[in-house]
């Protein structure tokens, strides 16, 4: 540590001095930080526009399908019955439909109140069964229960529970709703009835076993807990004849174009490429159209994505470059407003990507993609043909402008030709403009990378990044010689001090000689 003497023999101000002998001495190391800042500037201003890319790179793969060209719309002559939606390339067409039945799900409840109606008001379904069994009419019937549902083929699956002492009443209802047997079970406080029902539309049990229940038990032998404590019955004998209690739990019903009748275990179907959806009985005239509108809106945000990207970079190109601007330096920021510091560094970022041959060039080659024709076989082999061209003004850099009318036309008259034109994903004269888009959109994001980098990549895996690696060298060694120089100059300026410290004290023992003369 050097020490520090600050004017005290000489009187002058020592600190003041080397100060601004530092701050000339620190105009290499300002120049050096300056261009770190501009470096940083330029690889976010990449990194901008890479993004920008990226995101219009992801939409492209939605350009490529069919259903942005062949999106289809389904109007219903009475949606309150029957409803419908159409996939890309179903052919257009009208359907009649007769709906004679809904699908339901199976539901079954307790015959009456399991509670004993004295302890209505304080049974609680979250207390045990062991404490509160005698509220219940018939008692708590523990052990074990089961009972069965029917699967997609119609064979029996059984399902097993036990009842323990600790168990709640909600306790036993949650395992039977938790298990994997399309079936829900819980407690109305209000009937103090136990419904359970099953959690999907169909029939599904088609025997009379059970009396045709969705979910069925045997009474006589293992579903004490079921058809004694809950009070739950397949069915009842009615003037000698047994009759199934459970509801619900049938097929969806319906004529196809008034010949052919049809089931289904949901209310919805598929038939050739259109999903109907019953909503009630009644009968239904449906027609499948091209769905211009949809398909439109698609390309349109496509074409505005693109434009977007277009203006930036060659915005870019344009921006006036202010070389008197620099970055400021802290010292000069110190002594500035937020506003003034805000209206420096726009004009000093301005200009910062212009002359980068990275983005002059894939501007240029994303517009060479629209203007090439393919070879699509059909009708559409060039974007004009669909309503879209580029921009005449130069100074747009080749946006696109949509002729709304016309590419409505194209998509109403052969939306597969126009999707060959955009999508084609052959080699060739045959690739699609989108294909030859995203060519020169990826090789653009690979040069920008190479320069840029990600927000992960290290310094050392691109051209800036290694540029400001140097940099951030040449700084540091630059500060340790800056502190070295500091130094010296403190240590010229303390023997100079301690040499006047001296001199004043030799003067002064000579003045008192000559006065003691």
């Amino acid at each position: 540590m050097v020490m520090r003497v600050g004017g005290l023999a000489s009187g002058m101000d020592i600190e003041q001095m080397v100060n601004q002998l530092m701050s000339a001495e620190r105009i290499p190391l300002q120049k050096m930080e300056q261009d770190r800042t501009l470096l940083e500037w330029k690889r976010d201003g990449f990194r901008e526009v890479y993004q920008k890319l990226f995101d219009f790179d992801e939409m492209m793969l939605g350009m490529k399908l069919s259903e942005t060209y062949n999106s289809k719309q389904v109007s219903s002559s009475n949606e309150d019955a029957v409803t419908a939606v159409a996939d890309p390339g179903t052919s257009n067409g009208s359907y009649n439909i007769e709906v004679t039945q809904l699908a339901s799900s199976a539901i079954n409840s307790s015959q009456s109140g399991i509670i004993d109606p004295e302890y209505a008001t304080e049974f609680d379904p979250n207390k045990s069964l062991e404490d509160q069994k005698h509220m219940f009419k018939n008692g708590v019937d523990f052990g074990s229960f089961e009972f069965v549902t029917f699967d997609e083929n119609g064979k029996e699956v059984t399902h097993s529970f036990d009842v323990k002492a600790e168990d709640s009443l909600n306790d036993v209802l949650k395992r039977i709703t938790n298990d994997d047997n399309n079936v829900r079970a819980f407690f109305d406080n209000t009937s103090q009835k136990v419904i359970m029902e099953t959690t999907r539309t169909g029939n599904y049990n088609n025997t009379d076993k059970y009396l045709g229940a969705e979910i069925g038990f045997n009474g006589q032998t293992n579903s004490a807990f079921l058809t004694n404590t809950l009070q739950i019955k397949n069915g009842e004998q009615v003037d000698g004849a047994w009759k199934r209690l459970e509801k619900g739990g049938q097929d969806a019903k319906f004529t196809y174009n008034g010949a052919m009748e049809l089931e289904s275990k949901n209310n919805s179907y598929k038939l050739n490429g259109v999903t109907f959806n019953f909503k009630s009985e009644g009968t239904a005239n449906l027609t499948v159209n091209n769905d211009v509108d949809t398909s439109f809106d698609s390309i349109m945000k496509f074409v505005d994505q693109y434009n977007e990207i277009v203006e930036m970079i060659n915005g870019s190109q344009q921006e006036e470059k202010y070389r008197d601007y620099k970055p400021l330096t802290q010292e000069q920021k110190d002594d500035m407003s937020d506003k003034e510091i805000e209206l420096w560094e726009e004009r000093a970022k301005s200009g910062i990507l212009r002359g980068e041959s990275s983005l002059s060039s894939g501007l240029f080659s994303m517009r060479q993609s629209w203007y090439s024709k393919v070879d699509t076989g059909g009708e559409f082999t060039s974007l004009t043909q669909v309503g879209i061209k580029t921009s005449s003004n130069y100074m747009d850099g080749g946006k696109l402008i949509v002729n709304e009318k016309e590419l409505k036309d194209a998509l109403r008259d052969d939306p597969a030709a126009v999707q060959k034109l955009f999508s084609n994903s052959a080699e060739g004269d045959s690739r699609g403009l989108v294909n030859r888009l995203e060519d020169a959109v990826e090789t653009t994001m690979r040069q920008l990378e190479d320069k840029a980098g990600r927000p992960t990549s290290t310094l050392d895996n691109y051209t800036l990044g290694k540029r400001m690696k140097d940099l951030n060298t040449r700084i540091s060694d630059f500060e340790q010689r800056m502190v070295r120089v500091e130094n010296r100059y403190w240590s010229q300026f303390t023997a100079m001090e301690k040499a006047i410290s001296q001199m004043n004290n030799q003067s002064a023992q000579l003045m008192s000689q000559f006065g003691g003369m």
